[in-house]
Parts: structure tokens; C-alpha cells; sequence
């Protein structure tokens, strides 16, 4: 008898989740496919198909948003706060809070998320480099959680240590000086930490350099992450921004022979490396954006899990342009995206 693996299981018959999962419906095969075709055919049709219903996050929102600049100016006043200081910097103040809620992260797949401000990723923080960054982190989940910041920073500010967890109900505040300048990120390091990380408590922190700012750009921001949607510490759904294949749907538009800087971090828990490629196009590498000069040219950038890159180009051509992880099966399970470069409006 062929054994039939639990991945192509998943892509043939949809998704069946252990009691008490949390996670619902199923992930259906083309309507357009044939009715009669082969084992070999149905386990190459490959994929999750149709559109989420929830519309609670917005990927292509999430590109291009930090410091809550998605939310009108009253909501956004509760949950980010900036204040000039003497010289010349910012003291930049975030509430972020910790939030069990169930998330959509392929049409009718519901996971039990763990989650900063109801999103996963969590919001986006930004500062420049000397800024003062004062987090007040409040833990309304179910468990113990922390906020782990990469950078520099005092030892009591780590979030790493189980003295440092926050119980649900209580409180802590982080502060310390925004540096070094580059792509970071922050996420929880309470134990477990593979599921308080795979269960979506994690987000991008972007240091800007202080005194020679990058050039200006269309800038987005890229998250890798994977969802294990039957709890067996293997991932079943892969996504940029969380939700599967939602970049085929609604490519990233971006402008001909405009410099695009991407911002791409890699999350995924429970595979070693993840990776960006990008079809007829080349791009310069920035690891960790700690520094001006590119390390690399390139269409393909593999990271493992924490690792991060700014990656900057100009489309030369008009038209789609796709991306993807180049682990196949990633891409076949939601890992898969379109840029539409379209050519600069001109003033007549």
C-alpha cells in the first residue's frame, strides 16, 4: 500500500485538526480541475485556493505601516506617543498587549493565535538611532509572556529569564536607547519559546541610522512565518505577512525605476531556513542593515529563524514580476506572491 505522506494528505483532503485546536474548515482544491484524473495528478494540485473572509488584517497594509500609522490619529494617540527631547531625539512611547485571538491565515483556516495588539506580526516599531524607546507592554492572554527586543539594551530589559516573565493581568515596562541602527525584530522568549513564537508573538523593529538616513524609497515590510495548524511541530500553511498566497491575489504595486527597499525578516518556527526569491530581477543585500554597503547581489537570500535583510532594487520593466520561497513546497503551501510594477504617473 502507498504510504501517503501528512503534507500531501493535507493538500488532497483538507485540513483535520486535533480536539480542542481551534482551527476550522479546510483548505479546497481547484474547482477548475478535472473530475477524473490520477493519484499522481491530485497530489500535484498543489496549493490553497480562494480568498479569507475576515479581513481582521490586511497583509498589504501591514507592508506599509509603523508606528500604528494605519489607525486615525485618536486611536493611534493610545497605543504610540512621541516627544521631543533637548537633543534633538525622541522619546518614543508604545503600549503593545498581549491578546489570545483566533486569526485567519488561509480561506476558512482559523488558528489560536497568541498575539501582540490582536495581529500577527505584531505591529511595526520604528525608531532612529539615540531615540528613547519606552514599551509598556500589558499581558492580557492566558499565559505568561515577555517582549525580547534585539539590540542593545540593559540585562533587566532582556525578557529572557523567568524572573522577567509577565503573568496575565500584570504589566512591564521596557526602556532603552534605540541602537544599533538596522532591521530587528522583538518576540517572546518565555519557555516554551518555539511556541510562544510559533503561536504568532513576534514583530519587526526597524533603527533607522541618526545623521546619513538612507535614500528615499518605497519601503516594505516582510515577514516570513509558518503555522502549524495540527500542533505536530510541522508547519501546514507558510505565508508572507501571515496569510497564505495573499500577494497572488493582490500583488504589491510598486513604481518602475523606483528605488523598493524591502525589510524582510524571517519567523518561521520549525524549519531551518526560509528564503526570498525573486523572478527576473536582482537585488542588493543589507544583513541585518547594520551597515551601507551591500554584502551581496542577488535573486535569492536564504535566513534562518531571527535572521533578517534589507534588500533594495529598481524594477527596470512594467508587468508581474513573482516571488516566493524557493523551499518548493513552501511556495505550494502559501509562500507565494506577485509585484506589479507599473510606470510613474507624469504630470501633463
Amino acid at each position: 500500500m502507498q504510504k501517503i505522506s501528512r503534507r500531501s494528505l493535507f493538500q488532497l483532503a483538507g485540513l483535520t485538526t486535533a480536539a480542542g485546536a481551534g482551527v476550522r474548515a479546510s483548505i479546497s482544491l481547484s474547482a477548475n480541475a478535472p473530475e477524473a484524473h490520477t493519484a499522481h495528478t491530485a497530489t500535484h494540485a498543489m496549493g490553497v485556493v480562494g480568498r479569507v473572509t475576515s479581513r481582521i488584517f490586511d497583509p498589504g497594509t501591514f507592508l506599509r505601516t509603523w508606528n500604528f500609522s494605519d489607525l486615525p490619529e485618536d486611536r493611534r494617540a493610545k497605543y504610540y506617543h512621541e516627544t521631543r527631547r533637548p537633543d534633538g531625539t525622541l522619546l518614543r512611547e508604545y503600549q503593545l498587549v498581549a491578546v489570545d485571538r483566533e486569526i485567519e491565515i488561509a480561506p476558512g483556516i482559523f488558528f489560536p493565535a497568541w498575539t501582540y495588539n490582536g495581529q500577527v506580526p505584531g505591529p511595526t516599531l520604528r525608531a532612529t538611532e539615540g531615540d528613547r524607546v519606552r514599551v509598556t507592554f500589558v499581558n492580557q492572554g492566558s499565559h505568561p509572556h515577555t517582549i525580547h527586543f534585539h539590540g542593545w539594551h540593559a540585562p533587566e530589559m532582556d525578557g529572557s529569564l523567568p524572573a522577567h516573565e509577565v503573568q496575565p493581568g500584570g504589566r512591564f515596562v521596557y526602556e532603552f536607547d534605540a541602537e544599533p541602527y538596522g532591521l530587528h525584530l522583538y518576540h517572546c522568549h518565555a519557555s516554551p519559546l518555539k511556541r510562544h513564537i510559533h503561536k504568532g508573538l513576534y514583530g519587526v523593529f526597524l533603527v533607522d541610522p541618526r545623521g546619513t538616513p538612507r535614500q528615499p524609497a518605497d519601503e516594505l515590510v516582510m515577514v516570513m512565518n509558518g503555522f502549524d495548524t495540527n500542533f505536530d511541530a510541522d508547519n501546514e500553511v507558510y505565508a508572507v505577512n501571515t496569510i497564505a498566497h495573499h500577494f497572488m491575489h493582490e500583488p504589491i504595486r510598486v513604481e518602475v525605476g523606483r528605488l523598493t527597499r524591502i525589510y524582510v525578516v524571517n519567523l518561521t518556527e520549525f524549519d531551518l531556513i526560509n528564503s526570498l526569491h525573486l523572478h527576473g530581477m536582482f537585488f542588493d543585500v543589507f544583513r541585518t542593515g547594520t551597515t551601507s554597503v551591500p554584502s551581496e547581489t542577488t535573486d535569492t537570500i536564504m535566513l534562518c529563524q531571527g535572521e533578517r535583510a534589507i534588500l533594495e532594487t529598481r524594477f527596470r520593466y512594467p508587468g508581474q514580476f513573482m516571488f516566493h520561497a524557493h523551499q518548493s513546497e513552501f511556495a505550494e503551501l502559501g509562500w507565494m506572491g506577485l509585484f506589479e510594477a507599473v510606470e510613474a504617473r507624469r504630470d501633463t
